[in-house]
């Protein structure tokens, strides 16, 4: 009954936070929503078994994603009538979209129940004696560790690509120079005045 109670809860919730964050007209509130329903979407997870989505929900899009959209958002000047002007020009469109996409998870979730895809046989059985994430990562470092590697170097190219693309030599910049300033004496930066007299300021 309380896990119950806990699902309709975490979805209606999710479900008005999806709403608010595409009918919101200040982008920030949007990306807050946005946050809201990961949230809660992260709890549908948890009360699902499945912990380690409900982790990559909160690690990855909460703590990454949408803050990087934040900070985004509120560091670009957005013109908020461009926008609603997107809005209702694109409109129809979008409905459009939506109601293609629901119709699908309505298609497929029909065919979940009815037995057609034939998806039970090839389901991975969690040992009982094992927590999910657990089981998770002793399949992903045995059986699928040089996918896992292979991942993992992808991304580290995609990385030192991206840096090499957006790197660019800036002219007029005066490189610093470590060995000089660790060469560097006291007296050669410092100078003490100690006759100054009151009220004449600072000789610079």
């Amino acid at each position: 009954m309380i896990a119950l109670a806990a699902f309709y809860l975490f979805a209606s919730v999710m479900i008005a936070a999806a709403a608010f964050t595409i009918l919101s007209r200040n982008p920030v509130h949007s990306v807050l929503w946005l946050i809201l329903a990961f949230f809660n979407a992260a709890g549908l997870m948890v009360l699902a078994g499945a912990e380690f989505v409900a982790m990559l929900l909160v690690i990855v899009y909460v703590g990454a994603v949408a803050v990087l959209f934040l900070f985004v958002v509120m560091m670009l000047n957005i013109d908020l009538a461009e926008v609603r002007s997107g809005f209702t020009r694109y409109g129809l469109f979008g409905a459009a979209i939506a109601a293609v996409l629901a119709t699908e998870v309505v298609v497929a979730d029909e065919a979940w129940h009815s037995g057609a895809l034939m998806l039970g046989a090839r389901q991975a059985v969690t040992p009982d004696n094992m927590p999910n994430i657990q089981a998770l990562g002793a399949l992903l470092y045995t059986r699928y560790l040089y996918v896992f590697e292979g991942a993992g170097l992808v991304l580290l190219v995609a990385m030192i690509g991206a840096i090499v693309l957006t790197h660019r030599e800036r002219s007029g910049v005066r490189p610093q120079k470590i060995g000089d300033q660790v060469k560097r004496r006291p007296s050669e930066a410092v100078r003490i005045v100690s006759d100054q007299p009151v009220g004449a300021g600072v000789e610079l």
